[in-house]
């Protein structure tokens, strides 16, 4: 037996019910029984005359960059695009979306997280003033179908063999990596090519590449031409991390800088903000916090000096000017991929390309060498 939707031949993931057998393993997306196909519905598909309007126009190599990815999708090669933490991913991509909206063609792009696909959405919106841009997500689901569909990874099941052009973002994060039921759906709602976005590719993407299923675009460089900002790594006893902690953010209360503080665990989050709160302006933002998007709005108001956060924040915020310091670097849940994201947040801006990030640690991990020396690896590649 085998599952056409995610692909389970798995026995223990089907179920009897009378005469017929279902999928169990991919349940969660509505029940799909054993010899069925997804059902495709029809999204409108109308030949645009549009373009787009960026802030900043793009550097020499994120030209050549942009050109490799419109290469590479008009001769239907599928391809990783392996850009650094504020290397301008979503607007590499801008250009090959136009051209297959002019085509005529479907587009699609994909993120994993809920608050970056409104994020990504309304940065489309602005870029592309003259199509619909629609965000499909938890919250905004009415509303399907548009010129260009931004939503989150989960909704592609919605999207059966709809896309002509399959835009992932931050492939290498949770809930994407590693799923095989995500990224079945995945494949399924792509009918032509795939573009894949990431800072921190895994060994499997790399091997695709390798083994010719992939093509590989390079950037290692940021717009404003600054190197990333390497991470300083500080080794220290868990309880007195927060001490060092107070007494870097009174130094950036006098510079007036806000910093993103990184923990391990929600309970860490609100446990640490009790504390914080009655010496700084701060705030906890986890999986659990209510007003989202109301607290990083404020966060970019300047309204807190701190925000006191997850690995929900690893990716996709960019706030202009920002330091980050890790507490419990060492915690088993910053692996080398969050841990180059979260240091990612820093430099990104144009008119601040610099800043510090900090990892406090007992011990150094092999996932902070790594992520130290890849940034270093970048680094040197860019500037060579």
């Amino acid at each position: 037996m085998r599952c056409l939707r995610c692909g389970n031949t798995q026995q223990k993931y089907f179920y009897q019910d009378g005469s017929v057998w279902y999928c169990r393993k991919c349940i969660a997306f509505g029940r799909m029984n054993v010899g069925e196909l997804p059902r495709a519905k029809k999204y409108r598909q109308q030949r645009h005359a549009c373009d787009y309007v960026l802030k900043y126009p793009l550097t020499p190599k994120q030209q050549k960059a942009s050109a490799e990815i419109v290469w590479h999708a008009k001769h239907q090669q599928s391809q990783l695009v392996y850009a650094v933490c504020g290397a301008g991913k979503t607007e590499l991509v801008m250009e090959v979306i136009k051209q297959f909206l002019n085509a005529g063609k479907k587009v699609g792009f994909a993120i994993s997280r809920r608050q970056v696909v409104l994020e990504i959405a309304t940065r489309m919106k602005e870029a592309f003033p003259m199509i619909e841009v629609i965000a499909v997500c938890e919250g905004y689901s009415d509303i399907c179908d548009g010129d260009l569909i931004v939503c989150t990874m989960h909704q592609l099941y919605r999207y059966y063999q709809t896309f002509d052009l399959l835009i992932m973002d931050e492939v290498d994060a949770f809930p994407y990596r590693g799923n095989e039921v995500l990224q079945a759906i995945a494949q399924h709602a792509c009918r032509g090519v795939m573009v894949y976005l990431t800072a921190t590719p895994d060994e499997s993407m790399l091997k695709d590449v390798e083994d010719g299923k992939l093509a590989l675009v390079e950037l290692f460089e940021r717009p404003h031409g600054y190197p990333l900002i390497e991470p300083e790594i500080r080794t220290c006893a868990n309880r007195m991390q927060l001490f060092y902690l107070i007494a870097f953010l009174y130094q950036q209360r006098k510079a007036g800088i806000q910093t993103l503080v990184f923990v391990p665990t929600i309970r860490m989050a609100n446990e640490l903000h009790k504390k914080l709160c009655l010496l700084f302006r701060c705030k906890a933002f986890t999986s659990q916090s209510e007003d989202k998007e109301k607290i990083v709005d404020d966060f970019h108001k300047k309204k807190y000096e701190c925000l006191i956060t997850t690995t929900i924040l690893e990716r996709g915020i960019t706030i202009k000017g920002i330091y980050i310091i890790i507490l419990q670097a060492d915690h088993v849940v910053f692996n080398e991929a969050s841990l180059t994201q979260i240091i990612g947040r820093v430099g990104r801006s144009i008119e601040m390309p610099s800043g510090k990030g900090i990892f406090l640690c007992e011990r150094v991990t092999r996932d902070i060498e790594r992520c130290k020396h890849a940034i270093q690896h970048m680094n040197k590649e860019s500037f060579s």
